[in-house]
């Protein structure tokens, strides 16, 4: 693994939000936390965009009974549901009207028309196109494939020392369960990531902030990334 000196561990997800891409802006190495236990009811397989009326869900539906426990790399697409027709129709409902619908449809259309078994590689595949909108293209792993095991605080760490981090980036949430003290004894600093999310030129009235990132790249195009500090855009 290469050395760097910002680690970031995220769980991937649909179609993430701002606060995604922006804590994958700030790291030297990114680790995809694509094994561990799926958290029916969280964002790995649903995200909002913003409607006429407030929010509208995308949620793609996977097969969840019976199977308590499988990890989220395990996770199963139920593709007896139309999911993708009915969420490319929503898409371009919703930005018909957006500036730059024109120039991310058709990426979306080619993703979507695929056959998708697993849940886990259509978000690794969106989420590879979302943050080339943005131009974002850290270190990437996937940690499923680093052969790295533990559990909670210590495998964290673990992953961390392997990656020659000096600096470890991680949401308010982590709080309640992280063991500073683990990363401390490594020589390792622990950053809470305080996102202020940003406001935007957006469709269909007033603001509404913790959409997906789709939202913003649909109204602002290559203003996308500057929006979260990315100014390396072409």
């Amino acid at each position: 693994m290469s050395s760097g000196n910002t680690l970031v561990v995220l769980q991937p997800g649909y179609l993430p939000w701002l606060g995604f891409f922006d804590q994958l802006h700030r790291s030297d190495t990114f680790v995809l936390y694509d094994d561990v236990q799926y958290d029916k009811g969280g964002w790995r397989n649903r995200n909002r965009l913003k409607s006429p009326t407030g929010t509208t869900w995308l949620t793609v539906p996977v097969r969840t009974t019976g199977r308590t426990c499988q990890r989220l790399l395990d996770v199963e697409i139920d593709n007896d549901q139309r999911w993708a027709r009915d969420h490319l129709s929503t898409i371009r409902h919703l930005y018909a009207r957006a500036p730059y619908l024109g120039r991310y449809l058709p990426d979306l259309v080619e993703v979507f028309s695929r056959s998708w078994a697993l849940l886990v590689d259509l978000d690794l595949e969106l989420l590879s196109l979302l943050s080339a909108w943005f131009h974002l293209d850290p270190p990437t792993l996937r940690s499923s494939r680093l052969g790295i095991g533990g559990r909670a605080t210590q495998r964290l760490v673990d992953i961390a020392v392997e990656a020659g981090a000096t600096r470890y980036l991680t949401g308010g949430a982590a709080r309640a369960y992280l063991d500073v003290s683990m990363f401390a004894d490594r020589g390792i600093e622990v950053e809470w990531h305080d996102f202020r999310h940003p406001t935007y030129p957006q469709q269909h009235g007033q603001f509404v902030p913790y959409l997906s990132a789709l939202d913003l790249l649909m109204n602002c195009g290559d203003g996308a990334g500057p929006v979260l500090g990315v100014t390396n855009c072409d």
